[in-house]
């Protein structure tokens, strides 16, 4: 399998040095250069099959020639064998045919497990055969950053640092990070919003010149592994409904496109699905877009969902790339021309094309909290605030009553305590067992301002388990 980049500029790389990679040198992302794609009684015979088993059929094409079977299987088994539910991500029924798919049973309690997880565990089995040591630098809205220190911690070969906005993200998805403590882990708390913490990972991807020889890799979801990890939920919900013999919808709380772009590549790799929604909150780019193909910057508000108060999609590039016939040239032009005017629209046929599939939401904090109250009155399930802007934009925009609707259940509502509040739902939150004492530990973490010479001050200071590089 080779993967060729969305501006067309790069040179095609192995599944092993994409890992490696995240963005590619030209500045676009990196996507299979041939989507594999499975029949119909390929995916019916996979019913049944244990998680990590599934994930091994689907993912397998993706990592051909770079990982042999058997230590991918190992990874697997090992990856997946840390949830804390048997079945790894199952379904919850609301009503008659509609679902929430539980994706946070992780160590984290958020669906970046799955993928996070995962990239641990690729990352130590590529650096130990290469002998590399390589930095960590990631940018999180709340959830990406515990799940990526969780999943990274025990790499022999990696220096972390995980920038997040200081005081804009859950105290518990704070403390997921700032609690895990470790020579080769670092916080930082920047003051400013996500997508300044993203716009900082970009410029050092592009000159890593402040590294002295090391590498940079990259654990958002710009790296493909986190795509691959995440279609593999599609085809295991959609198995469980009645796939390959009916089709499935798909309702996918999303500020970065990466979860819902997993699955589209599913659908294209030959699962039916018949319509995927995008559902966001008042920072709406994405609906923007697939409501009216105005995909334009705009003031980016705090919200009781922050691991969607994103400003611009980073992996909404991997979309336009399709819609433009993979013109990596046509892409590069059109991203050149948004940086420089926060603009984009596409020809009317090529959005109308990602309208066939394609609906989307922006549900603001009130009707949030009245889906958490109205959900939880109806059958007792209690919502986190992004899984419930997914309800909430699944049956404003569901096309079929008779398509089993599944709305990704992003994370654990014991994450967001505030939301469950103010939806005036009086159940009582409790931290699993493994987090039980999580607001007693030590927490380390650096408040930086928003300056890319400070950060990069930082981590070049403080890599190498704690030495300078």
């Amino acid at each position: 399998m080779r993967y060729i980049s969305t501006r067309g500029q790069a040179p095609a790389l192995n599944f092993e040095d994409v890992l490696l990679a995240g963005l590619a040198s030209d500045g676009g992302l990196y996507v299979p250069e041939n989507l594999p794609r499975f029949t119909l009684e390929e995916i019916a015979s996979w019913a049944g099959l244990p998680y990590h088993e599934l994930a091994f059929r689907v993912m397998r094409p993706f990592v051909a020639g770079s990982i042999p079977d058997a230590d991918f299987k190992r990874i697997l088994e090992e990856t997946y064998g840390v949830f804390a539910h048997r079945a790894v991500a199952p379904l919850r029924q609301l009503d008659g045919n509609e679902w929430v798919l539980e994706l946070f049973h992780g160590p984290t309690l958020a669906f970046k497990d799955f993928a996070l997880q995962l990239l641990g565990r690729l990352l130590d089995h590529v650096l130990a055969k290469r002998g590399e040591r390589v930095v960590i630098m990631g940018a999180t809205s709340g959830d990406t950053g515990s799940a990526a220190i969780e999943g990274c911690k025990a790499c022999d070969n990696v220096d972390i640092f995980i920038m997040h906005p200081h005081n804009r993200v859950s105290e518990v998805q704070r403390r997921q990070m700032t609690t895990i403590l470790g020579e080769n882990i670092h916080n930082i708390a920047i003051e400013g919003n996500f997508d300044d913490c993203q716009e900082m990972v970009k410029a050092s991807f592009a000159d890593q010149g402040f590294l002295k020889g090391t590498r940079l890799v990259a654990v958002n979801s710009i790296n493909w592994a986190r795509i691959m990890a995440q279609i593999v939920y599609y085809f295991h919900a959609a198995l469980q409904l009645g796939a390959p013999a009916r089709s499935i919808a798909f309702s996918v709380p999303t500020g970065n496109f990466g979860d819902i772009f997993a699955g589209y590549l599913a659908r294209n790799m030959g699962l039916p699905v018949s319509q995927l929604i995008v559902a966001t909150n008042r920072n709406d780019i994405l609906h923007r877009f697939m409501s009216g193909n105005r995909y334009d910057k705009d003031t980016l508000h705090p919200s009781l969902s922050p691991s969607m108060d994103i400003m611009v999609s980073s992996n909404f590039e991997r979309l336009l790339f399709d819609l433009h016939g993979r013109n990596g040239a046509a892409v590069g032009e059109l991203m050149n021309d948004f940086k420089r005017t926060g603009k984009l629209t596409v020809a009317d046929e090529r959005w109308t094309e990602a309208r066939r599939l394609f609906d989307s939401l922006a549900v603001d904090d009130e009707q949030t909290c009245r889906t958490i109250a109205e959900v939880f009155a109806e059958c007792g399930e209690l919502l986190d605030p992004h899984t419930a802007i997914g309800v909430r934009a699944a049956r404003e925009c569901r096309r079929s009553l008779a398509t089993p609707m599944v709305t990704l259940g992003t994370a654990h509502p014991v994450k967001f305590p505030d939301a469950v509040k103010q939806a005036g739902v009086g159940k009582a939150l409790s931290l699993p067992a493994h987090l039980a004492d999580l607001f007693e530990r030590e927490e380390r973490c650096t408040v930086l301002p928003n300056d890319l010479a400070a950060v990069q001050a930082f981590v070049s200071g403080h890599g190498n388990r704690g030495k300078p590089l």
